[in-house]
């Protein structure tokens, strides 16, 4: 996995190569049964609330965190090109608001090629974003995601 900032343009990407089909790693990403097991910290388990994939279609997941709070993530999706990409505004409450995520599925061979942005606002919010973990939590929700595909494929 390689992460990098570019805090000129407000976009903090993570690259990753899934040893797995790109229909595979686009349904485990688009569709509500697949999301709910690998969405979200390690440990916690995502509720989906509302997922309706199209563009202008709004989405919603929950998870209980260990305090009793609630973890509340929810956008709107602003495109979807299927199988390639998806750009969806995204609030994660409590921790990050306004952003907008954009995902790119590539084929590597039999393996998927995933970018994944988040553009912030400003250059100081991405930076702030980045001191706070970037690569940390949402490296641990891919690990969760490349463990799931690793068990749908056998």
């Amino acid at each position: 996995m390689e992460a990098a900032q570019d805090f000129s343009n407000r976009t903090l990407t993570m690259t990753r190569t899934f040893n797995a089909p790109r229909d595979l790693v686009w349904d485990a990403w688009t569709k509500p049964e697949h999301i709910s097991n690998w969405w979200g910290p390690k440990g916690m388990k995502t509720e989906i609330k509302k997922h309706e994939f199209k563009a202008g279609g709004d989405w919603e997941y929950t998870m209980a965190m260990p305090d009793g709070n609630e973890f509340r993530s929810f956008g709107q999706y602003q495109k979807i090109v299927e199988p390639e990409l998806i750009e969806t505004t995204a609030n994660f409450i409590p921790m990050t608001v306004g952003v907008t995520l954009i995902a790119s599925f590539s084929d590597a061979g039999e393996q998927t090629h995933f970018e994944f942005k988040v553009v912030h606002e400003t250059e100081e919010y991405a930076k702030q974003q980045y001191e706070m973990g970037f690569d940390k939590g949402w490296g641990s929700v891919f690990e969760g995601l490349n463990t799931y595909l690793e068990g749908l494929k056998s």
